[in-house]
This record gives C-alpha cells, sequence and structure tokens, in this order.
C-alpha cells in the first residue's frame, strides 16, 4: 500500500503544471537579463563613441574659427564647450583633449617640417600628447610629415595653422566591465584655421595655462 501511495503521488506531481511557469520563468530570466546588460552596454559603449569623436572635431574646428588671434580665453572658451559635449559620460574626470597649433617650421634642407607652436590640455584622463609636446619640430625635421598616424599625416601649409586635436577617454562601463579591453577610445581631427594672421598664443587676461604637464 505504501509503494502504491507513493506511485499515485509521484503520478500525480508529474501530472502538476500549476508551477510549470514559474520554472520557466526561473531558466528563461539569466539569458534575459543577460541579453538586456549587453544591449545596455552597447548603446553606452556606441553613445562614448559618438560623444569623443563630437568633441574631438568641436575642438578643433571651434579653435580654428577664432579669427585675428587666439587667446588663452578662446581656449578656455573652447574646451568649456567640450565639456559640456562630454559631461554625459564624465569626460573631465577620465579623459584628456590635446589642442596643438601645428605650422611649418620655415626652415630648409633636413630640419625643413612641421612644428607644434603651442599646445593645451584638459581633462584628467592619464594621457600623454601621442606625437610631442610644445615645441616639437621647431629647429629640425622630427615632425617633417606633420602629426597623425603613419600614412595620415597632415601639416599646415606656410603662413597659416593647423588645430589639431587628440580626444582620449578610458571607457567607463555601466555593468558589464569585463567584456571591454583597457584600449581607451581615441580621436583625432584636425582643422584649417580660418582669418587669422597672427598664430602666437596671447594670454592678456593672464588667466592660467592649461598646460600638458
Amino acid at each position: 500500500m505504501d509503494l502504491e501511495r507513493r506511485l499515485r503521488a509521484l503520478r500525480c506531481l508529474a501530472a502538476d503544471r500549476r508551477g510549470l511557469a514559474f520554472v520557466e520563468f526561473a531558466l528563461v530570466l539569466p539569458l534575459f537579463l543577460l541579453v538586456l546588460c549587453s544591449g545596455l552596454e552597447i548603446a553606452n559603449y556606441a553613445r562614448a563613441q559618438l560623444r569623443v569623436s563630437e568633441m574631438a572635431m568641436a575642438v578643433a574646428d571651434n579653435a580654428g574659427r577664432v579669427m585675428g588671434g587666439i587667446d588663452e580665453a578662446n581656449v578656455h572658451e573652447v574646451f568649456a564647450g567640450a565639456d559640456a559635449i562630454g559631461e554625459g559620460i564624465d569626460f573631465a574626470q577620465n579623459g584628456r583633449l590635446v589642442l596643438s597649433s601645428v605650422e611649418s617650421n620655415g626652415r630648409n634642407g633636413r630640419d625643413r617640417g612641421q612644428m607644434i607652436r603651442w599646445q593645451r590640455c584638459w581633462g584628467e584622463g592619464d594621457f600623454a600628447p601621442a606625437y610631442g609636446g610644445e615645441g616639437k619640430g621647431r629647429d629640425d625635421g622630427s615632425l617633417a610629415d606633420g602629426l597623425g598616424p603613419e600614412g595620415k599625416t597632415i601639416g599646415a601649409a606656410n603662413g597659416t595653422a593647423i588645430m589639431f586635436v587628440e580626444a582620449s577617454y578610458a571607457y567607463q562601463p555601466l555593468i558589464l566591465g569585463a567584456f571591454f579591453d583597457d584600449t581607451p577610445i581615441r580621436y583625432e581631427s584636425a582643422f584649417n584655421v580660418r582669418g587669422r594672421e597672427n598664430q602666437q598664443l596671447t594670454n592678456v587676461q593672464r588667466l592660467t595655462k592649461m598646460d600638458c604637464d
């Protein structure tokens, strides 16, 4: 009798479908959460890529638009605009912008090339200028082809300048940090200056220089 009761109880349990939905939900939930989190992380990463790209272009373009002459105050304003763009990804704490004025060094022969007349940086990220600091190429041909990756360098014509920007950002994951390596998001952008005769960087108001030290 005990065996019959046990068999009957097992048959009743096997036929019971009342908890099936909960079991199925428990099995599917981890996969659903993984897909959801992955989608959110990918969207956040794409957003960060877009913001860093926009910042590089905006800084180079806006710095190139300053006419007549350029001052430290103009540089502060340009970086303030970039701060507004990167606020949503905490760029100020995790990224860095490098703004370089690239010009011909005016030399001949082997020393002919481009130079970085002045350079300013903004952001707390630990990223050094990739192509050298202020004064690089002034007296030699170390920047013979200009700035930029090999095969894609850019330089300025005589009597003018290029605003060259490096934007680097250490991506901050929302959830799935293990799925992303430590390679920073990096963009470069360059714009010719427009209507500027004096390429020297002045400091009429004696503002703090945003050096790259």
